[in-house]
């Protein structure tokens, strides 16, 4: 806030140009004449004051400008119209017309990025005359109708709205009635209403650019020769065949088909409503299918045969709500859009986009996934959507019944892989999360599939606007936002790629070196054999999982239950320890858990009874507070026969008695001396003498308390043996440290096999891809504890995990390899493709067309050469990527 001690400065020098500021004089600053009537431009700099006849001849190229004139005691604002200026089309600028023909009641309205003005214009009217909107339109004016045209918007105040549109999401609403505030903001006289006229100027202008940027313009067919999804813009990184892809890609060897792979991802979005108002016929689109949305005629077609005859089985996994739920909505024609994206750049695929009228159906998903693919030549697809577990199942009986023209792998020479993306998979029932995971599949890289939801949350501001609009309008609108996203990707492709590649390197040289030095440690017998599984599994998901747990660890229940049988077999050999009629040592145990959870209930009831409770709530908490007393004093009773020495115990304990303490204490306070509790570790101290045997303790805890943390979150069961047991780790690992020269013990050393650290967390979620072992389980000792059935079990899946960690990284940099030079060959095919439109040319529009041409192939040409330049040294850095074989053919520009 520097600034601040001369803001009376600034206000000063703002209130000096109200005044004429270094013109105070009556004398024209142009021609030096004696100005009667002095004027100001408010849009040229300087704030020179001129005579009415040098106004007009500086502004004949500035038409549009805003003028004032001074009064003598201030400046109020006029027009150039007013002061006889008049804009004369069909010449050149400055020359007169002989036939000219006023526009209609002289009062034509433009609107500029300035304001909305009204001008005297003349339309040629000479032999040779254009039409009026062809006049209109070669001075960079856009008319709002072809017939009669009262109303233009210039050419720059609509480019100037679309960009802004993109980046802000502004309405054409808010954008027109800002223009209305600036010319005039008291509301007294303010000008012509044209927002309807100004909306049209919106629809013409997006849908004349789009066609000429996909080279309409060039074809000898016209925009009427325009195939579907012909105007989307087109992932450059993507495999795209004739375009990008080396020649005899179809017959390289299995090894690298992934290369040529295309990974889709699908997704619905509920926020992008559409209100039940106005029609087809009223309300046409004017792009039906040439960009992203599908053709609307063809879709309605197969919604009104198809509709109700695809059965849709309820799920079988988890309780998919935007499936399975009645989300129809009042007034709405549509509740959501449906499409289908490059998963891994994020794109929206040509004839991918359509309406959902109720739920997120599969008929709607699986036309609108057909639609994307059914002209794809390319033979390994992944496909990425959060109920794939389920849509995928009937997907190809689905098919069958469609029509012909959504056929696709008709021969069945081509495979598909459905996957669930990473943040969804978690919802999923276990059997799902990984089978559909990106992580445990191979040859994905580290795609996420959640490309979607990127596209959506910048697309979403606009769901407001869109919502209130005719169906044609909402299509173009939404294709205009869709094609600016996808080119704004492509331009940001070469930092996008590089930022990536520059962290895959590193990451894949980081998961080989820790997965190597894991498995360095473990059995080589062991690890050849979790191989072959993995490999089976990896190729065929029917072969047994090497993911999932084959050992199931025993319940809290289970320990009961063997701990009694125990007992009665001790009491058939009469060598039971029975000191109680009714209860045992087990039982005495397993009561006190109980007791202590109840406890804990408790004291939580009670804090959450606020301090409005009502009467009846307040005598409920002491009835079970009565009950629980009486329960934990009989306990108590009993628990002297067990443990005598708990005597010694109390005595230190300021000596209070045990009985004292139960009677007059609160309830959930009392101390119930569970034999964890108390100092009778003797022999756990022992055993943890020495060093590699306290290690394999360690490690058993952490893996015992792991499955115990899994049995918890999937029955909802305590974790009192949890809480004991990290406490009894924490001192294991501060005694064990310094025997494996460990000086400085670390908190997030401390965790299990599959437990990730603090720095590979993102929003509370594990990112599986970049987990790390702890330094624990990279010293296993002796094959004591390896041997055991849980142990081995555990690890496995950690072993599985760390190769699929590696390989993922691995792949990703394969992958982006492949990726970078794709782009380069794309840009340079574009170029190739402009250079030859060129060639077709009208002799009337002969030269418009070359340039045109020109600056485009100029222009791909000039993007391949800045991802060139960004990825030199990032490429060489991968070291035997695909890049590398094809350096010299990428850096030709072939």
């Amino acid at each position: 806030m520097f600034w601040l001690p001369d803001r009376d400065r600034y206000i000063a020098e703002d209130l000096w140009w109200e005044g004429r500021g270094d013109y105070s004089t009556s004398f024209c600053s142009h021609c030096g004449g004696q100005c009667l009537e002095c004027y100001r431009c408010t849009d040229c700099d300087g704030g020179r004051l001129l005579c009415r006849s040098c106004i007009k001849e500086v502004h004949i190229c500035n038409a549009l400008h805003r003028i004032s004139v001074w009064n003598g005691q201030y400046f109020t604002e006029t027009s150039l119209k007013s002061i006889g200026l008049r804009i004369q089309l069909g010449h050149r600028t400055g020359e007169q017309c002989l036939l000219p023909q006023p526009a209609f009641a002289d009062g034509f309205v433009i609107i500029d990025i300035n304001g909305v003005h009204e001008v005297a214009l003349d339309f040629c009217n000479c032999q040779t005359s254009q039409l009026h909107f062809i006049q209109l339109l070669r001075y960079r004016w856009l008319p709002a109708t072809v017939s009669h045209p009262r109303t233009a918007c210039t050419f720059r105040a609509l480019k100037h709205f679309q960009l802004l549109s993109f980046e802000s999401k502004i309405s054409g609403f808010e954008f027109y009635h800002t223009l209305t505030r600036l010319s005039e903001n008291t509301g007294i006289t303010p000008p012509k209403d044209r927002y309807r006229s100004f909306m049209v100027m919106i629809r013409i202008y997006r849908h004349i650019k789009m066609l000429k940027r996909s080279g309409k313009g060039h074809d000898a067919g016209g925009a009427a020769a325009t195939k579907p999804g012909e105007c989307a813009v087109k992932c450059p990184a993507c495999p795209q065949p004739q375009m990008n892809l080396p020649p005899g890609w179809e017959h390289t060897e299995n090894s690298k088909h992934h290369l040529y792979r295309l990974f889709l991802g699908i997704d619905a979005n509920f926020r992008l409503k559409w209100k039940n108002v106005s029609s087809d016929e009223a309300d046409p689109g004017l792009s039906n299918g040439w960009a992203y949305f599908v053709g609307k005629t063809d879709f309605k077609e197969f919604l009104r045969d198809y509709g109700d005859k695809t059965v849709q089985a309820r799920s079988t996994c988890s309780n998919h709500s935007a499936v399975n739920a009645d989300r129809s909505g009042k007034g709405l024609a549509a509740t959501s859009v449906g499409t289908v994206d490059c998963a891994r750049h994020d794109l929206k695929l040509p004839t991918s986009v359509g309406s959902l009228q109720k739920g997120e159906r599969y008929v709607n998903m699986d036309y609108f996934f057909f639609s994307s693919i059914c002209n794809t030549p390319l033979m390994d697809i992944v496909v990425s959507y959060d109920i794939a577990c389920q849509w995928s199942i009937n997907l190809w009986a689905h098919m069958a019944t469609y029509p012909c023209r959504l056929h696709t792998n008709a021969d069945g020479n081509k495979s598909f892989y459905f996957l669930v993306p990473k943040f969804h998979l978690p919802a999923h029932v276990i059997a799902c999360q990984s089978t559909y995971s990106f992580n445990f599949n191979r040859h994905v890289g580290r795609t996420d599939g959640e490309a979607p939801e990127r596209g959506w949350a910048h697309n979403n501001p606009i769901a407001s606007s869109v919502k209130e609009m005719g169906p044609g309008s909402r299509h173009d609108t939404m294709d205009d936002h869709f094609g600016d996203w996808n080119w704004r990707k492509t331009t940001l492709m070469g930092m996008s790629l590089l930022r990536k590649m520059k962290v895959a390197v590193e990451e894949r040289n980081d998961r080989r070196f820790l997965h190597n030095q894991f498995e360095a440690g473990l059995p080589q017998g062991r690890v050849d054999k979790w191989r072959l599984e993995l490999d089976a599994w990896e190729l065929d998901h029917s072969c047994r999982n090497p993911y999932r747990p084959r050992f199931k660890w025993l319940t809290q229940d289970a320990v009961q239950r063997r701990l009694a049988i125990e007992e009665a077999e001790d009491m058939a050999n009469e060598m039971a320890y029975v000191l109680h009629t009714e209860v045992s040592a087990s039982s005495l145990i397993s009561m006190g858990l109980d007791l202590e959870e109840q406890q804990r209930s408790l004291g939580n009831a009670d804090a959450g009874l606020g301090q409005h409770a009502t009467e009846d709530q307040k005598g409920q908490l002491q009835i079970h507070t009565n009950i629980l007393r009486r329960r934990i004093l009989t306990w108590i009773d009993i628990q002297h026969l067990y443990m005598p020495g708990l005597c010694i115990v109390c005595a230190s304990d300021s000596a209070v008695t045990l009985l004292s303490k139960a009677h007059h204490s609160r309830v959930e306070k009392i101390p119930l001396y569970l034999p964890s509790a108390t100092p009778q570790k003797l022999e756990w101290e022992l055993r943890c003498a020495q060093a590699n045997d306290a290690l394999d303790e360690l490690r058993d805890s952490l893996w015992l308390r792991s499955y115990l943390y899994i049995d918890k979150d999937r029955f909802q069961r305590g974790q009192r043996s949890n809480t004991r047991s990290r406490s009894i780790i924490q001192s294991a690992l501060l005694k064990l440290a310094p025997i494996l020269d460990e000086a400085n013990l670390l908190d997030q050393d401390i965790r299990g096999l599959s437990e990730a650290d603090d720095s590979t967390r993102a929003g509370g979620r594990v990112l599986e891809g970049r987990r790390t072992l702890s330094w624990i389980w990279m010293h296993l000792g002796d094959d004591a504890q390896v041997n055991d059935k849980g142990f081995h079990d555990a690890l496995r899946i950690e072993w599985c995990k760390s190769k699929a960690r590696a390989d993922r990284w691995s792949e990703e940099v394969e992958l982006l390899g492949e990726e970078m030079w794709r782009v380069c060959a794309f840009f340079e095919s574009r170029a190739a493709e402009w250079e030859h439109r060129s060639e077709y040319a009208k002799p009337a529009f002969a030269e418009g067309r070359i340039v045109y041409a020109t600056n485009q192939a100029g222009q791909f040409r000039a993007m391949r050469e800045h991802c060139q330049a960004l990825w030199r040294f990032p490429v060489a850095a991968a070291r035997g990527g695909p890049m590398n074989s094809r350096r010299a053919h990428w850096q030709a520009g072939n």
